[in-house]
């Protein structure tokens, strides 16, 4: 990040695990915090959570990167989202942390590739703790263990419209669960990218990490990285009941 960014952070997080919650209810979530943060209503959020299997097709968008016809989402009961965030398309689905940090991020001095460079350094970092040797790609984004991609990230920056910068949006997405290259990715192109594959962290490790728990160690990581206090991570409902 850059350090105008970094000298302006109140040091309050707030972080947030939701089990399960529906992709569409997630973005509508999204979008009300971003308005909320902007306005100072609320303190800079993480949302760490899973979804149900989900496409999620961002502004890069490549029709043929989707190998299933409708017929075929729908006998996989795959939902898929054309979204405003940048990149092309990816999967989400159980046994994936996915992460949104929805964070001010002051105009002085800002580094939009900075930003990215962050979240895939606390993914990096926490891998390393875990003994796995990951690292980034120069021509792509995201992070990868040797040439198999373990966490795909795609953000959005909100202009704001009460202060001088913006509040990000999506985040990144830390395939956890074995097998799940084969589950959900299988389906279509990851990222655009053909050439290489898709890993997780208990594939590589041959242990059965919970999410749950994956996002419990992911948050001091993150709250390093990005110099906040470390909070407590509170466990919620979707807010629509489900």
């Amino acid at each position: 990040m850059a350090a105008a960014d970094k000298e302006e952070r109140s040091g309050r997080l707030e972080a947030h695990y939701i089990p399960m919650l529906d992709y569409a209810e997630a973005w509508d979530l999204q979008k009300a915090y971003v308005k909320q943060i902007d306005r100072e209503e609320r303190p800079e959020t993480l949302l760490l959570l899973q979804h149900p299997p989900t496409y999620t097709i961002g502004s890069d968008r490549n029709p043929e990167h989707l190998l299933l016809n409708e017929t075929e989402l729908k006998e996989r009961g795959i939902s898929l989202f054309e979204i405003d965030r940048g990149g092309d398309i990816t999967y989400h689905g159980p046994g994936q942390l996915v992460g949104y940090p929805l964070l001010y991020l002051d105009a002085v001095g800002l580094d939009l590739h900075a930003y990215l460079r962050s979240l895939e350094q606390v993914i990096i970092d926490w891998l390393g703790g875990h003994g796995i040797e990951a690292g980034r790609k120069p021509e792509y984004t995201g992070v990868w263990v040797g040439d198999e991609k373990i966490a795909a990230i795609g953000v959005k920056f909100n202009k704001a419209r009460n202060r001088r910068g913006f509040v990000t949006s999506h985040g990144f997405a830390l395939n956890i669960k074995e097998g799940i290259a084969f589950e959900g990715f299988s389906g279509i192109v990851p990222c655009g990218i053909g050439e290489y594959g898709v890993t997780s962290f208990n594939d590589l490790t041959g242990r059965d990490l919970p999410v749950e728990e994956a996002a419990a160690q992911l948050l001091p990581f993150f709250a390093k990285q990005f110099q906040f206090d470390l909070p407590e991570l509170v466990q919620q409902r979707a807010e629509s009941g489900n």
